[in-house]
């Protein structure tokens, strides 16, 4: 399955550094990162889009609630990627159910 190219960088102030931001820029991806509070020159940040930020961690933490996912117990790509399939089906399913 082919891949775009992605068009949004969203990152934590960790990463607001001057080479970070142009490195992005010269291969087309928009950096979404709130500048650090000790910036001379705060840049602009779309806070509409940093939101999605913290939708894909609450992802990644119900996620890694399965401990065979977190430590990784599975040797080999395909094992792997399974029972990531398995523990986000019970995700959608456990959310899909509650809301019925």
């Amino acid at each position: 399955m082919p891949f775009r190219k992605p068009r949004l960088f969203l990152a934590d102030k960790g990463y607001d550094g001057d080479a970070v931001r142009q490195s992005l820029l010269l291969v087309g991806i928009s950096p979404v990162i709130p500048p650090k509070s000790n910036r001379r020159e705060p840049i602009p940040c779309d806070f509409g889009a940093y939101k999605d930020r913290n939708r894909i961690e609450r992802m990644f933490n119900k996620v890694k609630q399965f401990r065979r996912i977190a430590t990784r117990y599975d040797k080999t790509k395909a094992s792997f990627a399974a029972f990531l399939n398995l523990a986000a089906a019970r995700i959608w399913l456990r959310d899909f159910v509650n809301r019925s």
